[in-house]
């Protein structure tokens, strides 16, 4: 399938079927907010928490009691929610012709210096998904403490099709 206005072709639900991912269900809002919204060509995910059936797989800080490839399970974790609660939205991933940027937050020890190797945990399922050539921008943060102890939350931003 191919989209009339930007002339590419709709790879990402095939891709998703190729690598055998099944999006989880949509994750729900903690609090008093939606987990995406839509205005005109862009649809902001609020940030996504690496949580199966509304419970954290990890809980911790990365260089404490997590190290990176628990953290870089719990990007792709998160990153696999908030393509769920894209697809919600838009009905379908091959809606997004860009994936704008990607802000990964984690929860780490002060002398943890390996944010780049977890947070391409969330970049390289983007790429995996939508290709190479969609790959975001990215920011990537360490803090003290996240919602429900998780060590990593994604924010998304794409351009869709409108």
């Amino acid at each position: 399938m191919v989209s009339a206005k930007n002339l590419q072709p709709a790879i990402a639900e095939r891709r998703l079927a190729e690598l055998g991912i099944v999006l989880p269900p949509v994750p729900t809002p903690l609090g008093a907010y939606v987990e995406s919204l839509q205005t005109g060509k862009l649809l902001y995910l609020s940030g996504v928490l690496p949580v199966v059936a509304g419970r954290p797989i990890f809980t911790g800080r990365l260089g404490k009691e997590l190290d990176v490839e628990q953290g870089r399970t719990a990007a792709r974790t998160a990153t696999l929610n908030a393509l769920s609660a894209a697809r919600e939205e838009l009905g379908s991933l091959d809606k997004v012709t860009r994936v704008v940027k990607l802000t990964v937050y984690l929860a780490a020890q002060e002398d943890f210096l390996a944010h780049a190797k977890v947070a391409d945990g969330a970049s390289e399922m983007l790429r995996d998904v939508f290709g190479e050539d969609k790959l975001p921008v990215r920011m990537v943060l360490g803090v003290a403490s996240l919602p429900l102890g998780v060590p990593v939350v994604v924010e998304v931003l794409f351009e869709v099709d409108a």
